[in-house]
């Protein structure tokens, strides 16, 4: 794996003796994707540490949607469906996604909001198993994933267990009663990974369905939902895709399942042949089934623009990358563990994390709010969670140097103490 060698000399002079700035900057120069820096808006003296909550504006994404809105609405107007390929976008996104997610084109549609997507497999997969009655989950999975499926089982007339378990209860809550085991990939506050490929091999043992959310790990590391025999997954564009705020989001079947599939959300671009206007419906032959409604075309271009940054990288060198990152970020954290009572959460295992490290601190929200005033954005998670994600197309070695650099100030002097930081807002 690239930069190890050089990570590990370092790491020893980081344990032994602190972190010189040259060695830094070594790490940054042999950094074989730092080109990838240049592709981004940054702005200036800020240091990112947010991509797992919304990813940088690529460049060159503004030109694009300018183009989009002065001539293909602007000019082009209502030709554009024809003209400028508007209907086939949702393909085309969902095929740029596939190749970052180990998926065939044809295996990913760009759709709706991680939310919407969800309903709509999880009732696809409950179908794909009609005589089971349970939904297994992990109880500390993203808080929506869990309304979600609460929401189906009142729609359902509660004819579903939801067996909603701990981590450490989950293999054993797997058995032939049931019927979907819907779990993230990353956990979203302590980024612990699940073996995704262990738990869907004993799902399938039991005969269940396996479903994953992947917010957390598209576009932040190698993900193979091939070869893991995942058979749903749905994530979302804005995050490590860097596809913008509220950016559409996507789903997967495999497959095997597409022709099973049975749409819920029945919506004339699901149809075989919308624009014939027939008043039955007839579901398409392929994945635009899953489709509902007019996607939303700005938002499609901008996420479609947004991912030919990873035209030309290896997510295996990305996922190196962020690991060497969140070590690095880990060990020079730990004189203001011991000192200021940050206290790890995220696995010091690198195989078990993605791309983020979280630590617990009772002053969590003010320490972050804080930070961010210094210029490092990072968030915050309840009860007392301050989370840093770590984009490798855009981080440099030397930014975690100042994070820390900087937080260490913050905790020095107090700074969270000031009253603008104890107040509350409503995103954290």
């Amino acid at each position: 794996m690239y930069l190890n060698k050089i990570l590990e000399r370092q790491l020893e002079i980081v344990i032994c003796c602190g972190m010189p700035s040259h060695d830094i900057a070594n790490l940054d120069q042999t950094d074989k994707l730092s080109s990838l820096r240049n592709r981004f808006h940054l702005p200036k003296n800020l240091i990112y540490l947010d991509g797992n909550s919304l990813g940088m504006l690529p460049k060159h994404v503004p030109a694009r949607l300018g183009r989009a809105v002065r001539l293909e609405w602007g000019e082009d107007l209502i030709r554009s469906w024809n003209k400028n390929a508007w209907i086939d976008l949702p393909v085309r996104v969902g095929a740029k996604i596939a190749k970052l997610i180990g998926a065939h084109d044809e295996e990913v549609i760009a759709a709706d909001s991680t939310s919407i997507n969800l309903f709509k497999v999880v009732l696809a997969a409950l179908r794909l198993r009609p005589e089971r009655g349970v939904i297994v989950s992990d109880i500390d999975n993203f808080p929506t994933d869990l309304y979600m499926v609460q929401g189906i089982n009142d729609l359902l007339e509660n004819r579903y267990e939801l067996r909603f378990v701990k981590r450490d209860q989950l293999e054993a809550s797997i058995d032939e009663n049931v019927a979907v085991v819907m779990l993230t990939q990353v956990d979203y506050r302590t980024g612990e990974l699940y073996d995704m490929a262990k738990v869907t091999q004993l799902t399938h043992d039991h005969g269940a369905i396996s479903l994953w959310d992947l917010a957390h790990s598209a576009g932040a590391f190698p993900v193979d939902l091939e070869g893991c025999n995942v058979d749903f997954a749905v994530g979302c564009g804005y995050k490590y895709l860097n596809g913008g705020p509220g950016a559409p989001a996507f789903l997967y079947v495999a497959r095997r399942h597409q022709l099973e599939v049975a749409p819920i959300l029945a919506g004339w671009m699901g149809h075989r042949a919308p624009f014939d206007f027939t008043p039955e419906y007839t579901p398409n032959t392929d994945l635009r089934r899953l489709t509902v409604g007019t996607p939303p075309v700005l938002g499609m271009i901008a996420l479609e623009a947004a991912l030919e940054v990873f035209e030309d990288v290896s997510m295996h060198d990305i996922r190196a990358k962020s690991i060497a990152l969140t070590d690095l970020f880990i060990d020079l954290m730990q004189p203001l563990c011991l000192e200021f009572g940050f206290e790890l959460v995220s696995p010091r295992d690198s195989a078990r994390r993605g791309s983020q490290v979280s630590y617990s601190h009772k002053e969590g929200y003010a320490i972050m709010q804080a930070l961010i005033a210094a210029d490092v954005i990072g968030d915050f998670r309840a009860p007392n969670i301050v989370r840093f994600g770590f984009t490798p197309l855009y981080l440099r070695f030397s930014d975690i140097q100042e994070a820390v650099q900087r937080l260490e100030v913050i905790m020095r002097k107090h700074r969270w103490q000031e009253p603008q930081f104890q107040e509350r807002s409503k995103v954290t």
